[in-house]
């Protein structure tokens, strides 16, 4: 082989290594963007789902504070229930009708 000849094969070598770089930086890329979106993915799972705790222990709280007058009265009617239901539909020594 020629001298010129080297210097093409050694240039075209190089061009073609250089290529093959680009092409690996540029799978690196898509590999890092593809993980980030993935990452992304699950950490908006996650902030979701701490919210909606959040949103739920909040709320909860508020309805304790808000409910108290009305857990009296639902205690209320549930002692009167519970008298009524002891005593008799009929009273003793009734006769039934015909």
């Amino acid at each position: 082989m020629t001298k010129d000849g080297l210097r093409k094969w050694m240039w075209v070598s190089l061009a073609a290594l250089l290529g093959m770089q680009f092409y690996f930086v540029r799978e690196l890329l898509s590999a890092l963007l593809l993980l980030a979106i993935g990452f992304a993915a699950i950490f908006t799972v996650i902030a979701a789902v701490y919210l909606l705790h959040r949103a739920w222990e909040s709320g909860l709280a508020g309805v304790r504070k808000s409910a108290r007058p009305v857990l009296g009265f639902a205690r209320r009617g549930a002692v009167f229930a519970e008298e009524i239901s002891r005593k008799p539909f009929r009273r003793p020594r009734s006769e039934p009708v015909q």
